[in-house]
Parts: C-alpha cells; structure tokens; sequence
C-alpha cells in the first residue's frame, strides 16, 4: 500500500508470468496437492523461540484473545530487511498466550513490499516461530504479495509457494483452501463454541467468493470473522470508516448476505477507523482497519488485540508495539516513545455486542427446558411454589385459587385482595427466568397510593409458620421488576415475608412495628432481607446493589445456623453483615408473598413478577440453587 486509499500501480508481474506459461499453471485452479511446501515447525529452529510454552488456548474459558498484524511490506523490502519488529511480536503472542488465552492471529496481507522470494524467505523464517510452537493463524496475499491486477485465479507465485495451504498442514485451525489455495478457512474453540476465519484473497474472484458460500454453508451455526487486505477505508484519523469500491462489491457479494458475519479487519489503508452496517438480516457487522505501514519504523511490528469477554457482552480492542515495548526500559528515541502503544480512540477501544443476541439468527441458545418440581424437592425443602400451572398469560388470577407447595409438607398459597382492587390485580404470566425450574410466573400490580393490588398467604396453622430455622435455611426467588418501577410508589414491597411485628415477639432493639422476617424491595429497588434471629434482639440485614429493572433475577438468602450470605445470581453480595444470625423469630403467623405487612396490617403490595419460591431448612451450596 503506498499511500491512504491509493493502491500501487499494478506491477506487471511479467516475468513471473512468462514462468507460469512454460509450466501450464496460467489461469488453472491450483490444487492443494500441486503445490510446493512452505518449510514448516519441522524445520530449523528460529532463534529465541526457545522457553515459549506450547499453544493451548483454553477452549471454554469466556475470555480469549484474537490477535492482529496489519502491513509489514516496509519490513521486508528488497534489501531493506528488519524481521526483528514481526518476531518480536509473535514472541509476545507465544509470551503471553496462557495469560491472554490467545486462540489465533491473522496477519492481514502485504506481508512483502515486492512478493519477492528474497522478501518472503525472512518473513517466512519469522512465522516459523509460530509454526514451532503450534500456533494457530492466518495469512491472506495483499496487493504488494502479488500482481495486484490479478485475482486469485493467478495461479502460482512465490507468496502462494511459502504461504500457500501446504504450511498449514500442522496447524490446529486450519480446516482447508479454495482450489485456487488463495483463500482460506480455519476454526478454532472459545468460550465452549467453534469460531470461524475466513481469510479472502485480495481480489477473490467469483469462483472465490462460491467457495466462502460453501465454507460457511458447511458451518451454519459458527460465528465468522472475516480478514482480508482491502474492505473499508478513512481519509483522517477519528473518521468513521467507508467502504473502497471493491470493498463495497464484497459486502454486497457475501457480507450483507451472511448474518454469521460479524467482525471484518483488514489493512491496505490507512489511518485505522470503523465502522458499524447493517446486513439483511438487519442486524451489526463491525467492519475495522487497522494499518500502521505509514507510522514509525514502517508500523514497527504493530499488533492489535481484540479481547472478546462474553461474560461482559464486550470486545476490548489495545493496539502495541512489543519490538518497543520490550526496550521501554532503555534509552528510546523520540519517536519510539510515541509508539509504545496506540492510544487514540481508533486503537484503543471496546466494541459492546450482545453476543448470544448477535448469533440468535444461526445459532440460537436452545432455552432451558422446564423442570418437574419433584426434582427441585430436595432434602430439607419445607415450601416450594410455582406458578406455571395456572391460566393463560395475563389472565388474572381466581379469587379461588390454591398455590400447591410441592414440597408435601402442606404450605398451600391462597389469595388475597386489598378492597376495591382490580380483578387483573394479580395474574398468571408465562414470563420467566432463563434457568427457572418452572416456566411460568405471578404478575403483581401493587400501589400504595392507594393501596391496591392483591397477595398471597399461607393458611393459619400451616406447618412453615411455626419453623424457627435453628440450624440454617435457605430461601430463594426468582423475580423481575418492571422498567416503570419507581421508587416512589412501589418501594418496600414485600417479595417475601413472615406476619406480626417484631415488638409483638419481644424485640426492643430495632423497629417493633416492622415485621419479623422480610425480603422486600428498597427504594432504589435493590433487595433487602431483614430479620429478627432468635438470638438478637435487632434485626440483622443483608442487602444486594440495586437491580438493573426490566431483568430477570435469581437470589438467594443462605444462614448457616451462625451468619447469613446474600447471592444474587448466585454471587454474593457487599453487604453482607458479620452478626452472628441464628434462626428466624416466630408469632405463628402465615408468610406472605408479594405483600408486606407493617405495624400489623398490610402496607404495600409487590409490583413486579415473582418466578419460583423455594424454603429449605439448611444452608445449600451455592450449586445446589435452583439456578444451577
């Protein structure tokens, strides 16, 4: 690449094409088999490769690494040789590999100046640092690798000859090569899935762009990334990035086509930029450059790390020099200080992607099934409810209704309405959490200006009034409250609760007008689980950070006969107190779900979904939940 959008002019290739004339090879699709092999991890070792671990990504951890090497061609032109910047970075990769859990690296094309087999020979020997250590990567021909007027049915060339499919033989990504062996495919597993690379020629033909239909066709479910040299281009640094004419001609030919597609990088210009279009499907393809040919040192074996972090929903993109970073403890000219890492908001970045959203059109995660509540009945469950068994999604609620306790010990739910509430006050929803047992869940319409809304309760004398917990308990729910929740009108309602106030059980250390046992909703809707144990006479309170609405929750309130632990999706929470905490104070009253009961009488009602509630009187293990 010579200067920002402006390719080369076309060199004329014509003494290597008199060469192809005199063997046959002009214009036929060159088989795998009838090409000549790059020399491989079998050949002499490259200094300094010595003491680099092996390459073993870990295949499930939701953290790895896909790392970038743009145009080189400065590096190796004619007799200006410097691998030194190129193996300096790939001895960083093979450094740092376990630590960044690097799956694969794609070097996306102007390896070389002139695709000169003097040229390529240095920067073959450097790539044989990977080979060595079984490294998993990509190489795709850039404008300067080859006849740039040619398209990948050139034939052989001296790039084809030390990049062609033959080196690939040993690697652990490579799945195969179009026939014209310009183009191709490789797979690698992170975050428990197949990723796939589709590295394109320079200018694939339209044989070229069959065969990537084909390899993506033969992997419908795999999210792809594709490299090649030229896709997308600015004018200035902080641009967004816009598609070459060739550029524009490949989205419309198989990008906009592919939903898989979801990530492009390619060099051949420059300054780096992105961009974000969408495809058919109507959903994001971030196209990327990244191209620092025209930097300092000719881009001093600058490398791009895209950090994907699946747990985060994130690609976390940080752009260096590891030949500079190496010597940042020496003397380094002026330049060099400027070149350490890139920094700019084009080279230092974070790309937000749903990813389970992202791939729901190829490769959609199948919901978990519904569970039979026998299953959920472990030993020591005192209630279980569910609500999967009633009406239609969004019919309200009978007056008659009776909540089964599958856990056999009788704490059957009724209901009750506040006068003059709504009939659709309380009613059935077939909303859920992902991981909920049952599939179905209570829509409550709570208000406390008036108050209106509906609950439900266990009977008088039901065996779980009574139980005091003395050697621990667990309580778990599901719940969701919705995106108009406000604070103001829905604050302390009760997801949970045991009746009579703390003063009627002889407490003097706290409130005596709030109730014994509560996990209710604060004012900036985060959970609070405030009880009276039988050995304090103040409550003790756990309180999780406020939950983002509109999102389903698990949590959990876990007492192990001496203090109590908060999870909300199974994580423990902050605020977690260190008071000794043993067993939970009684009147004999029923529990409540979805109200709460202050100085005696009902005071707010839940606004919100109530998935699964489940009691057991001992302390489970955090993969014991109903989540798990």
């Amino acid at each position: 690449m010579c200067s920002p959008r402006q390719t080369s002019e076309p060199r004329s290739g014509t003494g290597r094409r008199t060469f192809l004339r005199t063997t046959g090879l002009v214009g036929a699709g060159v088989a795998m088999t009838g090409l000549e092999a790059a020399p491989t991890a079998a050949a002499a070792s490259v200094s300094g490769a010595a003491g680099a671990p092996a390459w073993h990504p870990d295949p499930d951890s939701l953290r790895f690494t896909v790392a970038v090497m743009p145009d080189t061609q400065y590096l190796f032109d004619g007799e200006s040789i410097h691998p030194a910047p190129v193996e300096a970075s790939f001895r960083y990769l093979l450094r740092h590999a376990r630590e960044e859990n690097i799956v694969f690296l794609s070097h996306l094309g102007d390896l070389t100046e002139h695709g000169q087999v003097s040229e390529l020979g240095p920067i073959d020997r450097a790539f044989r640092l990977l080979d060595e250590r079984g490294a998993a990567y990509s190489v795709v021909a850039g404008n300067h690798d080859l006849d740039s007027s040619t398209d990948d049915q050139r034939g052989r060339t001296p790039y084809l000859d030390t990049f062609g499919p033959r080196r690939y033989h040993s690697s652990p990504s490579f799945r195969g090569a179009g026939p014209d062996g310009y183009n191709t495919y490789h797979t690698f597993r992170a975050a428990g899935r197949e990723w796939l690379v589709l590295a394109l020629d320079w200018r694939p033909s339209a044989k070229g762009i069959a065969w990537a239909r084909e390899v993506i066709a033969g992997h419908p479910r795999t999210p792809v990334i594709l490299t090649t040299h030229e896709l997308v281009y600015a004018d200035h640094e902080g641009e967004e990035a816009r598609f070459s004419d060739h550029g524009q001609w490949l989205w419309d030919e198989l990008i906009a086509d592919h939903d898989q597609i979801f990530l492009t990088l390619n060099g051949h210009y420059w300054p780096p930029a992105r961009t974000v279009r969408r495809n058919k499907a109507g959903h994001d393809v971030h196209l990327h450059i990244t191209n620092y040919q025209d930097r300092y040192y000719g881009g001093a074996g600058m490398i791009r790390l895209y950090r994907f972090d699946l747990a985060r929903h994130t690609v976390d993109v940080r752009t260096l020099s590891p030949w500079i970073l190496d010597r940042a403890d020496e003397h380094l000219n002026e330049l060099e200080r400027g070149e350490i890492e890139r920094t700019s908001s084009q080279d230092y970045f974070s790309v937000p992607i749903d990813f389970e959203q992202r791939f729901a059109g190829f490769a959609p995660t199948a919901p978990r099934p519904a569970r039979p509540a026998s299953r959920l009945v472990i030993p020591g469950t005192v209630a279980y409810w569910r609500f999967d068994q009633g009406g239609r999604d969004g019919a309200p609620v009978e007056d008659s209704v009776r909540i089964t306790d599958h856990s056999g010990r009788g704490n059957h739910l009724t209901k009750v309405a506040v006068p003059g509430s709504p009939a659709d006050a309380l009613s059935w929803s077939d909303e859920h959490h992902p991981d909920q047992p049952g599939h179905g869940s209570l829509s409550f319409h709570g208000d406390k200006s008036p108050l209106r809304g509906a609950y439900l309760r266990t009977a008088d004398g039901a065996p779980l009034n009574g139980a005091t917990f003395r050697s621990g308990y667990t309580v778990e729910a599901f719940l969701k409250l919705p995106a108009d929740w406000d604070g103001g009108r829905n604050a302390w309602s009760g997801l949970l609760g045991r009746r009579g106030p703390s003063g009627q059980a002889g407490k003097t250390g706290g409130d005596m007008e709030e109730p014994v046992v509560t996990l209710s909703l604060s004012d900036g809707h985060g959970l609070q689980w405030a009880v009276y144990p039988l050995n304090e006479d103040g409550a003790v309170t756990n309180w999780s950070h406020e939950l983002p609405l509109n999102t389903w929750w698990h949590a959990a309130v876990v007492n192990d006969g001496r203090h109590t632990t908060m999870y909300v999706n199974g994580c423990p929470v902050a605020r977690n107190p260190s008071t000794p905490a043993n067993g939970l104070t009684t009147l004999g009253l029923p529990w409540l779900l979805g109200g709460y009961e202050y100085g005696g009488k009902i005071d707010q009602i839940m606004y919100g979904w109530i998935g699964d509630v489940r009691v057991v009187d001992r302390a489970l293990p955090v993969g014991d939940f109903m989540s798990s």
